[in-house]
């Protein structure tokens, strides 16, 4: 990585990423405004896959990190409406809720579909699992999903994994071996150059073991994926912008909606974090991701709420 890339990746933190895949590969870029978001789009493939990340809108939290999160994810849902295209679909990394009530669950269900996408998919954050391991979430969320909510889909070419690792937590996240199973046969029967996305809350690398930032057996999986030329892997719960290649994987971890928290090591633990009176937007965002067919990289892109 050059100087430049570097000062540009360590810029990345509260702005909103957008992805795409060209040629099996992820490439990213930051949205610095809605006019350069609006040229890339206009400049955009109509025959590409374009998607959005949303993550930790956490429905319900109350306090002087952000007052009005319902707000702020009414904001998000407005960029996504005007973004100068109807993505195929919106994904949501987990942390929907705060507290994983009833009426959490139910608010940022109306709340999300009000979205222009075709489809809305979501994995449970820990905060959807409070004191009753998922089964609200996946009353909500959970129609058509497999074991603990865990599933995937095919789309443009591109191969989607949507996994769980929220629900057995010590203090790293864990995908156990029933979704380890679920993976292996989900993954069998496709052509080593099918790109793969990998969507979980939790890091599936070590971001940040001390704070609970990463899975115990993520290795069993992204062994399976080894073969496969293009492996992108998507999370939330860090709320923060954070990238990383190992091997044929590339990592991206997406901001939030709610509120930050403090970067790895820089304070005692991972707590809402309060800035300065208007710099709260600046670090919240949502995150586009581009795909072309025959291309081997996504195209990523995060744009700020502010």
């Amino acid at each position: 990585m050059t100087r430049r890339q570097l000062a540009r990746h360590a810029g990345w933190f509260g702005a909103a990423v957008v992805l795409s895949v060209s040629g099996g590969e992820v490439i990213s870029h930051i949205a610095h405004d809605r006019d350069s978001a609006a040229a890339a789009a206009s400049a955009a493939d109509a025959n590409a896959l374009r998607f959005v990340q949303i993550s930790d809108s956490h429905i319900g939290f109350a306090g002087p990190a952000n007052t009005d999160v319902t707000g702020s994810f009414d904001r998000a849902i407005y960029q996504i409406n005007t973004l100068g295209f109807r993505p195929h679909f919106v994904m949501h990394t987990g942390d929907l809720t705060h507290l994983s009530t009833p009426a959490q669950f139910d608010q940022v269900k109306q709340m999300m579909s009000g979205m222009r996408t075709e489809r809305v998919f979501t994995v449970p954050g820990e905060h959807d699992s409070v004191d009753d391991q998922g089964r609200a979430y996946r009353q909500t969320f959970g129609a058509g999903t497999l074991g603990d909510g865990w599933y995937s889909f095919d789309t443009h070419g591109v191969h989607f994994i949507a996994l769980v690792n929220t629900l057995s937590l010590e203090k790293l996240g864990h995908l156990g071996q029933d979704q380890i199973d679920f993976v292996r046969k989900d993954v069998a029967g496709l052509s080593s150059d099918t790109p793969i996305v990998l969507f979980s809350h939790i890091p599936l690398f070590a971001m940040y073991p001390q704070w609970g930032w990463s899975t115990d057996d993520a290795l069993q999986v992204l062994s399976l994926l080894r073969r496969f030329a293009s492996v992108t892997a998507l999370n939330g719960h860090v709320h923060q912008l954070f990238t990383r290649v190992e091997g044929n994987v590339t990592f991206h971890s997406a901001t939030t909606t709610a509120y930050p928290l403090p970067k790895p090591g820089k304070a005692p633990a991972p707590t809402p974090q309060v800035l300065p009176a208007g710099q709260l937007r600046g670090a919240l965002g949502i995150r586009t991701v581009k795909y072309r067919q025959g291309d081997t990289s996504l195209a990523i892109t995060d744009q700020r709420l502010a």
